[in-house]
């Protein structure tokens, strides 16, 4: 994919929990009637495959946007509806449920890939005190 316009990636960030997130571990998100939701599709993405895919990725894949786009989908019209989609400012992972809802942190490593940890396990507990990251909080659900 070619430089986005807009971009949700970091890099060398921790992102904790929300203040006013429920979860004391780790949850993994319910479905919907049946279905996948959005904060399933990007658990199922990042825990299946850790520092794999950057949040612009996961954010494109996990989009209305980008599950419309069937495995037929030339390289060329993937990376139309890409620039279109990122031609605008998109919500990063700060805002995704993992971590307002429930209870899993984000790390972004150097090269902007990440990860998910429960809140309360050690590996958590590790990012969220390192001195070398940036940190930073999941948006809150409701207003402070």
């Amino acid at each position: 994919m070619s430089k986005a316009a807009h971009t949700t990636n970091y890099s060398n960030v921790f992102i904790s929990v929300a203040e006013d997130c429920p979860a004391t571990s780790g949850e993994v998100p319910p479905e919907r009637g049946g279905k996948p939701t959005v904060a399933g599709l990007q658990y199922a993405m990042i825990a299946d495959s850790p520092y794999k895919h950057t949040s612009d990725e996961i954010v494109f894949a996990t989009s209305a946007v980008g599950r419309a786009l069937n495995a037929k989908a030339s390289k060329a019209e993937r990376q139309a509806k890409w620039d279109q989609f990122f031609s605008k400012g998109q919500a990063c992972l700060r805002a995704s449920s993992l971590g307002k809802k429930f209870g899993w942190g984000i790390h972004s490593d150097e090269r902007g890939r990440v990860a998910i940890y429960a809140v309360g396990s050690s590996e958590y507990e590790s990012l969220a005190g390192d001195i070398n990251l940036r940190q930073l909080k999941a948006m809150r659900s409701k207003r402070g």
